[in-house]
């Protein structure tokens, strides 16, 4: 089981550069992946979410690349176009018989304007040593996420022994409250001084039905079959998010329903505590891959 939080940092050497890529993914149903490098290796994009995609399948996923350095974003100047625009203006100038005496200000602002930032090489060498501290951000990022996912199961596995303890409570109850309710009819109709023969077999088949109407025998059944599939989701490798968010909308249709069948203190209030825990589960289970 792992989490969908986590963090990881990876680093490397680019000649006299040094290349820092963080990774970090929060919640989301699927996979969102977002990335920041620099504009010189827009190309690297999908060898990048390739890597990503390899270890992880869920998660809001942001990459970030660094580079810095002494030569990383030093300004660059082209001095044969600031030559050229300077020589323009000389000859402008005589056209229009104005004395012209370049500064040094007009050279800034003309160099300032034309110039551009050092470009970070975009070639194989480059790709590598980027995937290559990218790599070592995903370990640093897969362990955290299998560190809380440790910790997870753990309050999973206590969880679930408390829904598996309700219904087994719930079970043990069952089989009386269909006598119980059959039993309380009987004893309705006797008092409403209705003229119906109670040993008539007409009169008990539907006094028998009404009674089934709070047998909670098949929900108990259906509810223990996806509690043992639960727990065996929970060991499971890889992505289990998705199928468990499934699992436990059927467990609580299940118990909702016993709840609203069984006409019955001792099963009432197992319910409620048994949807409390699970409102818990839900809650939990939204940080799982």
């Amino acid at each position: 089981m792992n989490s969908m939080t986590g963090y990881g940092r990876g680093t490397a050497v680019l000649g006299e550069l040094t290349l820092t890529v963080q990774v970090n993914s929060v919640n989301r149903k699927t996979l969102d992946l977002t990335l920041k490098l620099p504009a010189e290796w827009d190309g690297f994009e999908a060898a990048v979410g390739e890597a990503v995609r390899k270890v992880v399948l869920r998660g809001k996923v942001h990459v970030a690349a660094e580079v810095t350095g002494q030569a990383a974003g030093v300004a660059r100047w082209d001095e044969m176009a600031v030559s050229a625009t300077l020589d323009q203006l000389a000859a402008l100038a005589k056209l229009k018989g104005v004395c012209f005496e370049p500064s040094a200000d007009l050279l800034w602002q003309i160099a300032n304007s034309q110039r551009t930032e050092g470009g970070l090489p975009a070639d194989e060498e480059a790709s590598a040593i980027l995937l290559k501290a990218l790599a070592e951000a995903l370990r640093g990022l897969a362990a955290m996420r299998a560190k809380e996912g440790e910790a997870l199961l753990v309050d999973f596995i206590g969880r679930w022994e408390k829904l598996h303890a309700a219904t087994e409570v719930i079970a043990q109850r069952a089989p009386a409250i269909t006598t119980a309710y059959r039993d309380l009819l009987l004893q309705r109709l006797r008092q409403a001084g209705l003229e119906l023969e109670l040993g008539d077999e007409r009169v008990l088949k539907e006094v028998a039905l009404f009674a089934d109407r709070c047998d909670i025998t098949e929900e108990i059944t259906r509810l223990r079959h996806h509690l043992v599939q639960l727990k065996e989701l929970l060991r499971a490798k890889g992505e289990i998010g998705r199928k468990a968010e499934f699992i436990l909308q059927e467990i609580g249709r299940e118990i909702h329903t016993i709840g609203s069948k069984a006409n019955d203190l001792a099963v009432s209030q197992k319910v409620i505590e048994f949807k409390n825990e699970l409102e818990r589960v839900r809650e939990q289970m939204a940080n799982v891959e």
